[in-house]
């Protein structure tokens, strides 16, 4: 049992009994640990936030392109997707709580979904500069990407499957992590084959002829006032 299952317990169950014995004006508070596991807790979502932008900005930088980053980034809500996924499956036959080992799953699945991404994306950009159009590029970049994606992806899952299955004495807690990366790798690596190479696809936005416009405006407007 986990200390949020104990911490659970405690507040449903006997707080509530211990409540009913104490006179008025007493109340029972949790201290210690449990303070702590709050404090984790509401910590979590702001952790998740800013591996979110360091991430971000790291991949912007090697990219020099905040659309491809954006791209890579998207593979994030559904990889969550699929770990919110994999717990609801397993709460069908065993009960596993959202503790805080488990909200660790979600920060390491999101260092491990964008590598699919990534390896895809540059491979179609290393295409495109050798001289392939962008549809030539990305389906080059899957033929050659798709061996490495289910190498990576298969044995993230299949290292993770002892813990999610089969757990031992002292080994249980991992079950929820374990859970929550091979469901998100498995929906990841669905998003990575099928829906990125579409998205790359896409034609990138039409920036050259606003900044056409833009310069045009200027030398119109520099012209009047030198007239």
């Amino acid at each position: 049992m986990t200390v949020q299952e104990a911490l659970e317990v405690l507040r449903d169950i006997a707080g509530p009994q211990i409540r009913e014995l104490l006179p008025a004006g007493v109340d029972v508070q949790y201290r210690g640990t449990a303070d702590r596991l709050e404090a984790a807790f509401s910590e979590m979502g702001t952790n998740l936030l800013l591996a979110a932008i360091i991430l971000f900005c790291i991949l912007a930088a090697m990219f020099r392109s905040f659309r491809d980053s954006i791209f890579v980034l998207m593979a994030m809500p559904l990889a969550m997707a699929g770990g919110i996924l994999a717990l609801r499956t397993m709460n069908l036959f065993t009960n596993q709580a959202m503790d805080l080992l488990t909200m660790i799953g979600f920060v390491i699945l999101l260092g491990l979904v964008v590598n699919n991404a990534i390896l895809l994306i540059m491979q179609t950009r290393t295409g495109q500069k050798n001289g392939l159009d962008q549809a030539a590029a990305v389906a080059e970049a899957v033929r050659l990407r798709v061996r490495p994606i289910y190498m990576s992806t298969l044995t993230s899952i299949f290292g993770m499957l002892p813990l999610m299955l089969i757990p031992g004495v002292g080994s249980q807690i991992y079950q929820g992590l374990a859970t929550v990366i091979i469901g998100g790798m498995a929906l990841s690596a669905i998003f990575t084959l099928f829906l990125m190479p579409s998205m790359l696809r896409l034609p990138p936005l039409a920036l050259k002829p606003i900044r056409r416009l833009v310069a045009n405006t200027g030398k119109s407007t520099g012209a009047t006032a030198d007239a």
